[in-house]
């Protein structure tokens, strides 16, 4: 070959000798001659090292030229079929792909991959649309992947006319079908094979685990795929016009190629090739790190989205994991996705009993099932892949382990709204005992709910906590906020010490890890190099319903009001603050910092994490607490005494949570709250301080809270019985000594009661 042609200089005669010919030919007769009967790889062994040299490069320098004539047939062969001059099977063209595939499944030089490339584009301008048809899926899938493979040499030229290649498909794809769904579904799965037939991972010399250098170059070459800067110039270096790419068919001036879509096809690529990198490099953090291994199978699922298959395979392993941490909600929205999938491509179908309206409804229960199946990506079925697969029965079976995985996880609402999405299928069949057992699972769950709404204790599914991360030693962490969805008896102690484990097994001897303990603002450029920081605050999810300027004190009753309501994507937390610097004062200096964060999605969600997307502050000054407080005690009575509580239709709250509340208001040993804010807001110099309007608040805040409090006196009486008498006195004797001491500085408060 010219690029290694100093290896046909002639041998130097010092390294003959009689028991060595100088030879080649002779030396591989005698070899013949004299171990007859010998492997060819001990005759190989025989000679000596320069012949065997010698040997290697004319079996290569053969190989090419067999290679190189055996392009020219296919070539001759396919401009001949291409007028219908010669007998063939046109159908599919399977004395031409088998030639092809043979070609491209061995190791060839460069001068082969040079000549493959014109050759290659001939073939599909002549035959483009008998190969891109579904009966040749395995030629086409082979030719993918043998591409792709080429893209991951190191040699520069051979990875260009790789890029050239697919972006020939791609061409193919639009000139044939307008589009190019088929095709990437067919790359992206194309793409998940190799990533287990390359190297994706490999060990820095500091013991710590990078991406190999294959991967990058095959970053490299798909981010070239969609570069429409720099195609012509690639076009020409591989000896191919730059109309090569035009998409016009005939009698039609329309250009199909569309490099928006090829930058689509690219994108879609390039995520499945970096999700699988990064689940790679989590490696042995997989059994520590449970929140990033949830995301890291969420990643895969989300960039294998456009093919069912592997979304699917993806969602299950997501869903063992949580399940694996007993985390119910999150592995009941697995299967749910899954059984969207599913839902979805039946619907395309038109073969299911589920319609539009079934799918939305499922959407409502899981809002992250996926919106990336179009119908293109649904009908794309390639060989060994595709959704003619998936059936009612599989969406039935996976609807039923997401009402298992709910139920676990006490979220009974969302029981019944899957319940309602698999009595269609039943009553389409006229399966009268699975509709039997349906309905009595649908009151058994409706019973459930009413146990929950009517429990004196408020129902609470989950705890939410707010986790910011600070330092570059963290990565891609650094600077971001995440809200943690766990389980309702995990502790703000709890999630410390579980986070402080996993993150301290990932930080090496030049780091240490600090986690800050109040939900202050934190500045990062103020906090120490080398150190790793974890604030960690608990946060409120927030109903939809609920004014977020409201000075009122946010109560776990209000929060556990309506069980239907189970849905977040909005939290807050509460930070105290002084003006003086210091956290807590007293109750004339003590301010309120309200702080809003909005999720990238809404929980439960298929991870338990979601990262913050948006964060909003408001603070509330010393009198605005001292109403809210007020006003906050005011709405929890009254929601006690007007909204009905009992399954039984009884409009009477109940007694036990009743008398909490009174005690907590009016007993003596206990009023110091409302007492606290007359003396540091009603006397001596704050109250000059005051606004008019502000001062009208708080008596107004005040004279409403006594007014219900006596109100609900009253009902307490008519409610008890003569063991409950004793009790009842107390209470009215502390409204009574209550009243009398807010007379002082509201006089006019014995009038109004």
């Amino acid at each position: 070959m010219p690029e290694n042609g100093y290896l046909w200089q002639r041998l130097s005669p010092q390294i003959s000798s009689p028991s060595q010919p100088y030879s080649l030919r002779e030396a591989l007769a005698q070899a013949h001659s004299s171990r007859m009967g010998a492997s060819s790889r001990a005759m190989r062994e025989s000679l000596h090292p320069i012949l065997r040299q010698k040997l290697e490069l004319w079996e290569e320098n053969l190989s090419a030229s067999v290679s190189l004539q055996v392009l020219e047939i296919v070539e001759k062969f396919s401009e001949a079929a291409s007028i219908h001059s010669i007998a063939t099977d046109y159908l599919k063209l399977d004395c031409i792909t088998a030639i092809v595939m043979a070609c491209l499944s061995r190791n060839q030089p460069v001068a082969f991959w040079k000549a493959f490339l014109p050759v290659f584009n001939n073939l599909f301008n002549r035959h483009g649309g008998t190969l891109m048809v579904r009966e040749n899926d395995r030629f086409l899938k082979q030719v993918a992947f043998y591409l792709l493979r080429l893209a991951v040499f190191r040699n520069e030229s051979i990875r260009r006319r790789a890029v050239i290649g697919l972006q020939i498909l791609i061409r193919n794809s639009f000139y044939n079908f307008q589009s190019t769904a088929r095709l990437r579904v067919m790359l992206t799965i194309t793409l998940s094979e190799l990533m287990s037939d390359i190297q994706v991972t490999q060990m820095r010399s500091d013991g710590c685990m990078e991406e190999s250098g294959e991967i990058g170059r095959l970053r490299k070459s798909l981010v070239e795929l969609a570069q429409e800067n720099i195609a012509h110039d690639r076009l020409r270096e591989c000896s191919i016009s730059i109309s090569a790419l035009d998409a016009v068919t005939e009698g039609s001036r329309e250009n199909r190629w569309r490099w928006g879509e090829v930058r689509e096809v690219s994108m879609a690529l390039l995520r499945a090739l970096d999700a699988g990198t990064e689940h790679a490099l989590l490696g042995p953090m997989l059994g520590v790190d449970k929140y990033a291994a949830a995301e890291s199978y969420h990643s895969l699922a989300w960039a294998y989205a456009h093919v069912p298959d592997l979304h699917i395979m993806w969602l299950l392993h997501l869903c063992d994991a949580h399940q694996e941490m007993q985390s119910w909600a999150e592995a009941a929205q697995c299967a749910v996705a899954v059984a969207g999938v599913i839902m979805q491509a039946l619907v395309g179908r038109s073969d299911a009993v589920w319609g539009k309206e079934h799918v939305d409804a499922l959407k409502k229960i899981c809002p992250m099932v996926s919106d990336l199946l179009t119908s293109d990506s649904l009908a794309a079925e390639v060989e060994g892949y595709g959704a003619s697969k998936l059936t009612v029965d599989s969406a039935v079976k996976y609807l039923q382990l997401a009402n298992k995985l709910f139920s676990q996880a006490e979220l009974f609402h969302f029981c019944a709204g899957i319940l309602e999405l698999i009595i269609p299928v039943y009553k389409s069949r006229y399966a009268y005992g699975q509709l039997a057992k349906c309905h009595t699972s649908l009151t058994g769950i409706y019973e459930a709910i009413l146990d929950q709404e009517s429990s004196p204790i408020p129902f609470i599914d989950a705890t939410y906590y707010r986790v910011g991360f600070y330092g570059e030693c963290l990565g891609k962490l650094n600077k971001k906020e995440y809200v943690y969805r766990e389980a309702r008896d995990v502790r703000l102690g709890d999630i410390m010490e579980k986070l402080s484990h996993i993150y301290e097994s990932k930080l090496d001897g030049d780091h240490t890890l600090h986690i800050i303990p109040d939900s202050r603002h934190v500045n990062a450029d103020e906090l120490q190099p080398g150190v790793c920081y974890l604030q960690i605050t608990s946060v409120d999810p927030v109903m939809e319903d609920e004014d977020l300027e409201s000075r009122k004190e946010r109560v776990a009753s209000h929060l556990s009001a309506s069980i239907r309501a189970r849905v977040f994507d909005h939290f807050l937390f509460d930070t105290p603050f002084t003006k003086n610097g210091k956290t807590q004062g007293g109750l004339e200096d003590q301010w309120k910092r309200r702080t809003v964060l909005e999720t990238e999605g809404s929980f439960p969600a298929l991870v338990n994490r979601l990262l913050v997307v948006k964060s909003q502050s408001r603070e509330f000054s010393p009198i605005e607490n001292a109403i809210g407080m007020i006003e906050t005690r005011t709405a929890a009575l009254r929601n006690e005494l007007e909204e009905p509580r009992s399954s039984e239709g009884d409009q009477l709250p109940r007694l036990q949570s009743l008398q909490r509340i009174l005690q907590g208001s009016v007993a003596v040993q206990v009023n110091s709250g409302v007492l606290g804010v007359c003396t540091a807001f009603l006397s001596g110099e704050p109250a000059t301080r005051l606004r008019s309007q502000e001062l009208q608040q708080l008596i107004a805040a005040l004279l409403e809270f006594m007014a219900v409090c006596k109100r609900a006196i009253r009902v307490h009486s008519r409610l008890i019985g003569e063991e409950d008498q004793d009790f009842h006195s107390q209470l009215v004797n502390g409204f009574q000594s209550l009243t009398a001491e807010l007379s002082h500085y509201i006089p006019a408060i014995l009038s109004e009661l």
